[in-house]
């Protein structure tokens, strides 16, 4: 369904720039033999509201279609338990956090996060909508409420747990089917003198350096902190700081209290809106030229595919991620060139992925087979998959990576780096 209007501020001067296709739902993975004949594809376009400088998309899939048996678990990856165990110490020891203090996380997926600040001693409570995911995080310890967050959940909460000093959205905003809802949600459930953060990839680094493949359907919005200021003063609230978070292709983490709270508001607020305007992230004319440059980019990784196999080598995928799926899609890559992916993810080992049907294994397989290349579908957490593949690597593989500009790479001094 489409959307005419900008999810934050309801403008309706939406000013296409980037059409992606026609794609299947990114975690809609497929049994092998069970492919349906009509697999739902959506149109996948981003537009900027002219008015408040929001990026969207502009089509609309239900909540319930997406969400609600979900393929995606935070614990498969070491670097999202050292994110999650330095969230747990910042909070805790920033806001002086006490035994009994309660500390919410909207879509807390498998608990992970939330385990982290268990170890510290604070009263933890989860909301995940997941019906497939919410039982794991109960049987790990996190006690955990299975609905969508928003003002009428926030209120059935805080009835129940009390308010928080703490509620932490991590990577969910831009799934949020009401915005101000959610957002409303969040003030809510806070306690006078609490804090409410919101961790989600900045718009910043996607336009820097060409994420377009972290564009799918799940994903309605693409935030700066102007338009997240914006959104949350709608609710009530003031941001007083902005953290940067190099998890996911470079996040921020904004946190904002009631209007007039306690907490002093920290330069790095200003800081960062003057960056973000200095680029010009909410005027039409840089996402004109993202478009142009996304096009040369899918260019680029096809032409070095297709030499790759001009010259006999062969290639895998190492991931299955969402941003994955969307890359294939917009590249037109198939099974034809890309015979297998691997994930440590077991949800989807065994299936075949959205609309390409390419066979997800095991990581061990690499080192089985040993292709040529691996091209890193799961850019992100690139350096860890390096460490992680490191045997493959001594013998003689290859890693590419195809964002922004399809390059090599290799592990070294801790880092990805190009080669």
């Amino acid at each position: 369904m489409l959307t005419e209007h900008c999810r934050v501020c309801d403008g309706r001067a939406l000013r296409p720039f980037l059409d992606l296709g026609d794609t299947a739902l990114a975690n809609s993975f497929v049994r092998p033999g069970a492919v349906p004949a009509d697999e739902p594809r959506f149109p996948l376009r981003l537009v900027l509201c002219e008015s408040c400088g929001l990026v969207q998309i502009d089509e609309e899939v239900p909540a319930d279609v997406l969400f609600r048996d979900y393929i995606y678990v935070s614990g498969t990856s070491d670097l999202i338990h050292r994110h999650a165990r330095f969230l747990a110490s910042h909070f805790v020891e920033g806001l002086h956090l006490k035994p009994g203090d309660l500390v919410l996380e909207a879509a807390s997926n498998d608990g992970t996060v939330l385990k982290a600040f268990q170890k510290h001693g604070v009263r933890t409570v989860g909301i995940e909508p997941a019906e497939n995911i919410a039982p794991r995080a109960v049987a790990a310890g996190v006690e955990t409420v299975c609905a969508f967050f928003g003002d009428d959940t926030a209120r059935s909460v805080r009835s129940q747990y009390g308010p928080a000093k703490l509620i932490l959205a991590r990577h969910v905003l831009a799934h949020a089917a009401e915005l101000r809802d959610f957002v409303a949600g969040m003030c809510t459930v806070l306690d006078h003198d609490g804090i409410a953060t919101v961790e989600a990839p900045h718009l910043l680094p996607f336009y820097e350096n060409l994420e377009y493949d972290t564009v799918y359907h799940e994903h309605r919005c693409y935030f700066s902190v102007r338009v997240l200021k914006t959104l949350f003063e709608s609710a009530g609230l003031e941001l007083v700081d902005v953290r940067e978070a190099a998890i996911h292709g470079g996040s921020i983490l904004v946190s904002a209290q009631r209007r007039g709270g306690p907490h002093r508001v920290q330069a790095s607020v200003g800081t960062m809106l003057a960056r973000e305007d200095a680029i010009g992230l909410h005027r039409p004319g840089p996402w004109l030229d993202f478009a142009r440059k996304v096009e040369r980019s899918r260019e680029a990784l096809r032409a070095e595919i297709d030499r790759l196999h001009a010259a006999g080598k062969t290639l895998a995928g190492y991931g299955a991620p969402a941003k994955g799926m969307t890359l294939l899609a917009y590249c037109g890559i198939g099974p034809e060139r890309l015979p297998f992916v691997v994930d440590r993810s077991p949800y989807k080992q065994g299936l075949l992925t959205p609309g390409h049907h390419i066979p997800v294994d095991e990581p061990g397989r690499l080192l089985r087979e040993r292709p040529d290349v691996v091209l890193i579908l799961a850019w992100n957490f690139a350096a860890e998959i390096v460490q992680q593949q490191a045997e493959y690597l001594r013998r003689g593989g290859r890693f590419l990576l195809p964002i922004p500009v399809a390059h090599y790479c290799y592990e070294g001094g801790g880092a990805a780096r190009a080669a």
